[in-house]
């Protein structure tokens, strides 16, 4: 299946660029935008969390990355998802094509793992030489009985969005409304984007338990393959990370009725907003008052526990640099520690996420525009911050400036959504900024000589 791309708007000009948006939030032309990632990476990121369906990547063994566990996202049951499936393409496949050789590995993964699905990804090489693989996986689909899914998304398409977007056209087109519930269940709702980094996910489900909120279907984290397919019948749609996914859930809009909001998990105030937007889009009375007691009582608990780590954290500073949805939700997840936000900047987000970050930041804090070493670790010395929360290729930088560190991004493994994981995260920082390693790494070595 080819996706028309001039409907996902490659070379749209930022229409904010006017107004601050750094350049990593501007939308990449194809074959540009390493520093955000590629649009293949775009499109595993949303599909792989399917934890039941197996993941082919058609290209050669580098654009597999690891072959086991390539992201954080996490499963409660199925474990598939997490190996790197991929036909090896070696330069005699470059030379005669490898259609014939993806025909084989489809067959034999099929027969082998016994997945309910199998997602097949071009990569910049197998779209280079011309393989088809929608002609690939249709003469497969003749030898085996699992729906085998091409996913048309080579690196050089653009960025990682355009990716993200690519897979959510193929799950509309292919697999949403393949299948029907066993009951209409009347607050069923689906969460889009969540990609249960660390058990994020797991975070949350107890709330919606404890409202009779029915998570019909996750995409994709902790997903299965058989509840996407039922997607169509929920109530409602939860977009949670930024701008990934808007091109599905407003597509599902017009195809079945079905409205959407966007929230964040992030933090006491969003997590509460979210859960009460929730409610108040299903429209049960009942439910709205049910969320407002739930609301109340987990906010109050979740606040007493965060105490003794706000008071000792208060007044402390911090650079952050993160993407989706967090690029706004943890400045105000800062603030609620009484962390003071010197400088923000985004990856891998959109200008609407970067001015919404903007506004709640306060009216000094400095932009990040020079994202490259040297301009962090002039940042670095000059704000001297007491914590960096970024992603995990920030982290040498501040482990070299000897700066407290926290990994926000998908390598990390703590979760921190919900309001059981806003107590997690309270406790990572105040464990990052106050282990003792930082004190001794700054102290002069050998003794007597001049400090770090």
């Amino acid at each position: 299946m080819f996706v028309n791309l001039s409907k996902l708007h490659l070379k749209e000009e930022c229409p904010l660029e006017d107004k601050g948006a750094p350049k990593l939030c501007m939308k990449a032309l194809p074959g540009e935008g390493a520093e955000r990632s590629c649009a293949f990476d775009g499109a595993r990121v949303v599909l792989m969390p399917i934890a039941d369906a197996a993941h082919i990547v058609h290209g050669p063994i580098a654009c597999a990355g690891n072959s086991w566990d390539n992201r954080g996202a996490r499963s409660s049951g199925p474990q598939l998802y997490r190996r790197g499936l991929t036909t090896d393409l070696h330069e005699m496949d470059v030379v005669y094509g490898g259609e014939k050789k993806l025909e084989k590995a489809i067959v034999e993964v099929a027969y082998t793992h016994q997945p309910k699905a199998i997602f097949v990804y071009a990569s910049c090489v197998s779209a280079l030489i011309g393989d088809d693989i929608d002609k690939a996986c249709q003469e497969a689909q003749k030898e085996v009985s699992v729906p085998v899914i091409p996913v048309n998304a080579p690196g050089f398409m653009g960025d990682k969005n355009i990716g993200n977007r690519v897979s959510g056209e193929v799950l509309l087109q292919q697999v949403i409304g393949t299948a029907e519930p066993e009951e209409d269940h009347p607050f069923a709702i689906n969460f889009i984007g969540e990609y249960n980094i660390a058990g994020d996910l797991w975070g949350i489900l107890p709330s919606l338990d404890a409202l009779g909120i029915k998570l019909l279907s996750s995409i994709s984290g902790d997903g299965r393959f058989d509840d996407i397919r039922k997607a169509h019948r929920a109530k409602l749609n939860v977009l949670v990370c930024s701008k990934s996914l808007t091109n599905l859930v407003k597509k599902m809009e017009q195809k079945w009725g079905m409205p959407y909001i966007e929230g964040s998990f992030y933090g006491i105030h969003d997590t509460s907003e979210t859960l009460r937007m929730i409610a108040q889009m299903l429209g049960d009375q009942s439910l709205i008052e049910r969320t407002e007691k739930h609301i109340a009582e987990q906010e109050e608990k979740t606040r007493q526990i965060i105490d003794p780590y706000k008071k000792k954290l208060a007044g402390k500073r911090a650079v952050l640099f993160t993407g989706g949805v967090k690029t706004w939700s943890m400045v105000t997840t800062l603030k609620e520690l009484g962390i003071e936000v010197l400088a923000g900047g985004t990856q891998n987000s959109t200008p609407e996420d970067f001015l919404r970050m903007k506004a709640l930041m306060d009216p000094e804090a400095q932009i990040i525009e020079d994202t490259s070493a040297a301009g962090f670790l002039t940042l670095i010395a000059e704000k001297k911050p007491d914590l960096i929360v970024a992603g995990g290729k920030t982290k040498y930088l501040a482990h070299k400036t000897r700066t407290p560190f926290l990994d926000i991004n998908h390598g990390r493994s703590l979760p921190y959504a919900g309001y059981r994981g806003m107590v997690t995260f309270a406790e990572a920082v105040h464990r990052t900024v106050f282990s003792p390693v930082w004190e001794k790494l700054r102290q002069s070595f050998p003794p007597g000589g001049e400090a770090r």
